[in-house]
């Protein structure tokens, strides 16, 4: 039998070096499964409800109560409400690519994990490792904004106590936050307790927030019916920015909806992840642009949008109603909106650092569950002491830009994963080096016929010649030649699909990186930008067509957990979420880019020192899937 490099050609000789340095990137690992959980299981306690006080709780953040003041004021004017809902759409795009994924491979990691499975271990450490920036610093932003809130109960920040107040150290010019790394420790702290008592105290803090603002929508409507509803009535009209100020005001409010995405991480604590989990990310989804539509219709509505104060717009209309009052209870939903969104923020960035830790990427520190609470206890701990560390010393307000670019990273290879799973899933199964002796009886006994048509692939057989018992174990496989047979016309046009399908998806990503390139370049000539726009649009368009005419792949069904949620309108809606989301990546600007760079090129440094050696797959072969289960069943029995 052949042992194939599937980045260097069949055999175990030349090409090795660069199949080390280049195939790493590209390997694949399966969904998680009996055969390939090796390390101990989360507890699955969570419903439907919780995930949805989850989701809702880590999407609601105190943003809306400042962000509508400044989008009205500055881009949408009245029409914020549209632009609400157009940014809502686009975060629904994604959460359908989210849904279809987190049902099929229902593990922890989100995003992280479901690169890993369908584009490459290379790309999968990128997202993983972007995640932990954003949820780090989205953590200690969050912490330290909720200290100048919570002064407004003690009078202003001066009547705070001495031990919760921010200081300024002598001579360093650095001042420190004790509120926001106690706030931190106690969010730490709760979550040790269990995944059950967290997502309780999630829902009660979230649902106090809710009352809040549907009490702003009640009181608001009543004062806007009877008043006439005079923000409404101006000579401007609705659209005052026209419709690019729209569309404006959506690419900002679309970041008011990022959070959703934290129910993923917990898939693997869900009881009944296929059903549960399309619910909770659909309902939460649901429920916070309801909201956010109605608070902003009742605010640009009570006050013309020109007058709104964009630091307190909600308190400002009621206060022109002579509502003072209302400064209180808008403040209690201001806090419990910033406390569950650290909650949501603090929650799965140890289940990502878990998963990355079980894939051998981080060091099996981080991967141990505790026996009694099942939860990631050393991950929660580590990764709670340093975002309450980094709020302590840090203003991290002017690093918030960076915590956009793992979310929107995410959403973009999310989508990119579900054209692939639809088109041209995995159909080789990495297995570990152990179980060569299961293939090679195996192959004893079926005459070699498991390989008539597929050879298994070896990710680094250069690894394997490096000593004489790796080298001894690629000998036993070439005992068994490979036998050819003659491969049929339906065998040979599924091959030049799946080819022709994965040459189209990469032709599409590339079209969408030159259309958002060009758009977002207001440095450069406009004919030079429509040039280039129309380019990408051509490969872009042609790219979507010929996807929407392929045959999508027939394994597509039984890959990973089959019977949950599936993605509608592929590979339209996917290839949307790709284009919306890349638009967003590459207009964060230059300054946000510099400082996520050297992030990453730290995880990069990190990734070729330690994870690619340590990797889980580093000594893996490669099968196909027909043939997994029996490998392991036939191991089963040799053990026995």
């Amino acid at each position: 039998m052949i042992v194939r490099d599937e980045n260097s050609g069949v055999g175990l000789g030349g090409g090795g070096r660069w199949s080390r340095g280049f195939g790493s990137l590209i390997r694949r690992k399966q969904v998680d499964s009996v055969h390939a959980r090796r390390h101990g299981q989360l507890a699955r306690k969570l419903s439907a409800i919780d995930l949805v006080g989850i989701g809702v709780g880590a999407t609601i953040g105190a943003g809306v109560y400042i962000l509508i003041g400044t989008v009205a004021r500055e881009q949408a004017g009245p029409a914020l409400v549209l632009s609400l809902f157009i940014a809502g759409i686009a975060a629904g795009l994604s959460a359908f690519c989210y849904a279809e994924l987190a049902c099929r491979c229902p593990s922890a990691g989100s995003a992280y994990h479901y690169t890993y499975i369908c584009i490459g271990e290379g790309v999968a450490w990128l997202v993983g490792w972007s995640l932990i920036l954003e949820y780090t610093i989205g953590a200690s932003a969050v912490a330290r904004g909720i200290t100048p809130n919570l002064a407004l109960f003690f009078g202003g920040e001066e009547n705070l106590p001495l031990f919760l107040a921010r200081h300024t150290l002598p001579g360093l010019e650095i001042v420190v936050d004790p509120c926001a790394a106690v706030l931190i420790l106690l969010v730490t702290l709760l979550l040790c307790l269990g995944i059950k008592e967290s997502s309780m105290a999630q829902s009660i803090v979230t649902t106090v927030n809710v009352g809040v603002m549907l009490l702003i929508i009640l009181v608001g409507g009543y004062l806007g019916f009877k008043s006439g509803w005079v923000g409404y009535e101006l000579s401007s009209g609705y659209f005052p920015y026209g419709m690019n100020g729209m569309f404006a005001g959506s690419a900002i409010v679309f970041f008011s909806y990022i959070g959703f995405d934290s129910v993923t991480s917990t898939a693997e604590e869900v009881k009944n992840p296929q059903q549960d989990l399309p619910i909770g990310i659909s309902t939460a989804l649901t429920i916070c642009c309801i909201l956010y539509m109605l608070v902003a219709a009742v605010i640009v509505g009570l006050v013309p949008y020109y007058d709104l104060n964009p630091d307190t717009p909600i308190s400002s209309a009621f206060s022109s109603y002579g509502m003072e009052w209302a400064v209180y209870i808008i403040t209690t939903g201001a806090v419990t909106a910033l406390f569950s969104s650290l909650l949501g923020s603090v929650l799965p960035q140890p289940r990502v650092f878990m998963a990355m830790a079980r894939d051998g990427l981080l060091p099996p520190f981080f991967s141990d569950i505790h026996k009694s609470t099942r939860i990631p206890l050393k991950s929660t701990i580590v990764t709670g002491v340093f975002a309450a560390t980094l709020a302590f010393f840090m203003d991290v307000s002017q690093l918030a830009g960076m915590v956009s670019v793992g979310t929107l990273l995410a959403f973009t290879t999310v989508a990119v994963s579900v054209l692939i799973i639809r088109y041209v899933p995995p159909d080789e199964v990495p297995v570990p080096s152990s179980l060569l002796t299961s293939v090679d009886q195996l192959l004893g006994h079926s005459g070699g016929h498991i390989a008539e048509d597929r050879a298994i692939s070896a990710v680094d057989s250069a690894s394997y010649c490096e000593d004489s018992h790796q080298h001894d174990k690629s000998e036993a496989l070439l005992r068994h030649p490979l036998i050819i047979k003659e491969v049929t016309k339906d065998e040979q046009n599924e091959k030049s699909r799946r080819k022709l399908a994965a040459w189209t998806i990469a032709i599409l990503c590339i079209g969408v990186l030159i259309v958002t390139s060009g758009a977002s370049a207001d440095w450069c000539p406009r004919i030079l930008r429509i040039t280039v726009c129309g380019i990408g649009g051509v490969l872009l368009l042609c790219s979507v067509i010929v996807l929407a005419c392929i045959k999508q792949d027939d394994t597509r069904h039984s890959f990973g957990y089959s019977g949950g949620f599936a993605c509608p309108f592929v590979p339209f809606l996917p290839s949307a979420c790709i284009l919306i989301n890349t638009y967003l990546l590459i207009g964060l600007g230059a300054a946000t880019w510099l400082r996520v760079s050297i992030w990453l090129l730290i995880g990069v440094l990190i990734y070729l020192f330690y994870g690619r050696t340590h990797s889980s797959l580093l000594h893996a072969i490669y099968v196909p899937s027909a043939y997994a289960d029996e490998i392991h069943r036939s191991q089963a029995i040799h053990l026995a």
